[in-house]
């Protein structure tokens, strides 16, 4: 019998859809309706970057031009409806999720352990006991913290002392639980004193069948479709083989089916998908016009070969390569038109003088950049602007780079 087939245009309406990025970016950012949009989502990515603002705050704006930064604090310090730790890389979680970070916690206890053998200095774990008791008797702490004398031969951030190290680890381990951020470095406490009790490790069970289940279904539900690497790697807990054991069973059991995805090369790639998955694409609502400035941590870029398959857009960042090796920029960031990825742009929010500053736009080969798309891009540069706490753009004066 012949596969079910989507085509590329129905399955990026759906991939936009699952990601929050279908329907007209408005509506309430704050308490509640921020935490529904982030469970829709599954997670927001963390980062440290500032370029024009942090990953974290331009994912969620823009979903929610409404949304500002605060909200999302109030939300993950005040009300603990959020979590923060690792799927793919640090990330806030609604804690709802909490029970099924468990198994991720038994088994970073022994793998963070072989992994940083090599890499972090020695000592940490004799430090774990002292981290624990400084932390019960003088409350959250940071690893300013703790061991002072131990910061004294550290070479850089990449080099923790090993008090910091013992930090991470008792965080990623989940005895300890961030509370929140100053600037942008951690505090952690005692879990057991910011987690509800019943949610805690040793309360419930860790099922890891259960687990791998729930972490299964969850990620195709803000998929779409997927493969079991795709699904294993959409929370970084269940192992490629496990999701596709989990697939195996879940087409046995006629939940799950495999279909046929065409990519934006036009070829076809074989997935899975729930049965009623065609149904659910074809009323999918149409991206609307209005071009966004999307975070390059944003959830529906962060695959980036699923990204290029689905919209035939190459797009890697280039923080970590030499100045004179970047083909575009430090931190560009990808623009998105409709259901279409548009180009790129180069920028910066100088808060010193109150500009954001373009220093260049790459359109995407193949498409006729108009005055119209200028118009539409400046009136996002003035929601990016509101949101970066600038009062002016300047654009280069070569600005808009047309391919050759």
């Amino acid at each position: 019998m012949a596969l079910q087939r989507l085509d590329n245009r129905t399955a990026r309406a759906l991939f936009l859809d699952r990601h929050g990025l279908a329907e007209q970016p408005r509506g309430p950012a704050r308490g509640t309706d921020l935490l529904d949009l982030i469970t829709r989502l599954g997670f927001v990515q963390l980062d440290s970057i500032n370029t024009v603002a942090r990953a974290h705050d331009m994912i969620l704006f823009s979903r929610r031009p409404s949304y500002r930064p605060p909200d999302l604090k109030r939300l993950y310090e005040r009300d603990r409806a959020l979590f923060e730790h690792w799927t793919h890389d640090a990330s806030v979680i609604p804690m709802a999720f909490f029970p099924h970070w468990h198994l991720r916690f038994e088994r970073e206890a022994a793998s963070l352990r072989e992994r940083w053998s090599s890499w972090r200095r020695e000592g940490y774990e004799a430090q774990f006991e002292p981290v624990l008791q400084h932390i019960r008797d003088h409350g959250p702490a940071s690893s300013s913290d703790v061991g002072p004398d131990e910061r004294k031969g550290s070479g850089g951030w990449w080099d923790w002392h090993p008090s910091k190290t013992a930090l991470e680890y008792l965080w990623r381990v989940g005895a300890l639980t961030v509370t929140g951020r100053e600037g942008f470095q951690k505090r952690y406490d005692l879990t057991e004193r910011v987690i509800e009790e019943h949610l805690c490790p040793g309360a419930i069970d860790c099922d890891p069948a259960a687990t791998v289940d729930w972490l299964c279904n969850a990620a195709l539900d803000r998929l779409g479709f997927a493969t079991p690497g795709e699904l294993a790697a959409f929370w970084a807990i269940a192992t490629p083989s496990e999701a596709k054991e989990w697939v195996t069973g879940a087409l046995r059991r006629g939940v799950l089916e495999q279909i046929e995805v065409q990519c934006a090369d036009g070829s076809w790639r074989k997935v899975f998908a729930r049965p009623e998955v065609a149904g659910q694409a074809a009323i999918a609502p149409q991206a609307p016009g209005r071009i966004r400035v999307l975070s390059p941590f944003d959830p529906a870029l962060r695959d980036r070969k699923r990204a290029e398959r689905l919209f035939g857009f190459h797009y890697r960042i280039e923080v970590f390569v030499p100045g004179p090796k970047r083909v575009y920029g430090y931190y560009v960031f990808p623009l998105l038109e409709g259901d279409r990825l548009i180009g790129r742009i180069d920028m910066k929010a100088h808060r010193d003088c109150g500009e954001l500053r373009v220093r260049a736009l790459w359109p995407e080969r193949g498409l006729r950049w108009s005055k119209a798309r200028t118009r539409r891009l400046e009136a996002e540069l003035d929601r990016v602007r509101r949101l970066a706490g600038v009062e002016r753009i300047i654009f280069a004066a070569d600005w808009l780079r047309l391919p050759s």
